[in-house]
């Protein structure tokens, strides 16, 4: 590396905490196949990607109820029923991230979420409260994997790029992390992750 990497930033969902709406739906739907019509037609990632830029859950729900009436109950269970949607922590991020806050490693989030929905997390998970700082796209109106997101993250934290190892479970978004700077690896699994923050020396081996 040509500078210190010093500081961790994750990202939340898919690295730390367990989050797809299927395990909400498959609740509300008799039929896999009903279910992934409405998660790939109705409720979609580009729909559920817009209140993670800021738009209000009545308005997004009020809109789509308009426009499909006959899912009005499924819609608005997104938001009446959020907490439904994540199973719990990926203990083995959630242990790698208390070795990095023992070992005194300054640790941060950045996260793709709704300010609405986010205090369910909050609420769930004690491990937010370990972060010097969250930021959120809702709050800064902004989405990974757009450039200026993770700009205006450093520019809140006061990191630079250079002083940044990224940790999120999207390879555009990686990838986008990597074009402004900053060190980012793709997570697939907490003991390949370690393995490679040990490598970068940001986590002492043999830390259990």
């Amino acid at each position: 590396m040509t500078a210190p990497r010093s500081a961790a930033v994750f990202d939340l969902g898919g690295v730390l905490i367990d989050w797809d709406p299927r395990y909400l739906y498959r609740r509300l739907f008799q039929h896999e196949a009903d279910m992934e019509y409405f998660l790939a037609n109705i409720c979609t990632p580009e729909w559920n990607l817009q209140q993670d830029a800021g738009r209000t859950f009545a308005e997004a729900c009020t809109t789509l109820k308009r426009e499909k009436p006959e899912y009005a109950e499924m819609i608005d269970a997104w938001f009446e029923r959020y907490d439904e949607m994540m199973a719990g922590s990926i203990a083995g991020s959630v242990d790698l991230l208390a070795q990095l806050r023992d070992q005194e490693v300054p640790i941060y989030a950045l996260s793709n979420w709704s300010a609405e929905t986010f205090p369910f997390a909050r609420k769930r998970f004690e491990f937010l409260q370990w972060f010097r700082a969250i930021v959120l796209s809702a709050e800064v109106h902004l989405v990974k994997p757009d450039p200026r997101i993770f700009q205006r993250f450093c520019e809140k934290v006061a990191l630079l790029p250079e002083q940044i190892i990224y940790i999120d479970d999207l390879q555009h978004n990686v990838e986008a992390a990597r074009r402004i700077g900053m060190y980012a690896i793709r997570f697939s699994d907490p003991a390949t992750l370690r393995e490679e923050l040990v490598q970068l020396g940001l986590l002492r081996s043999g830390h259990a």
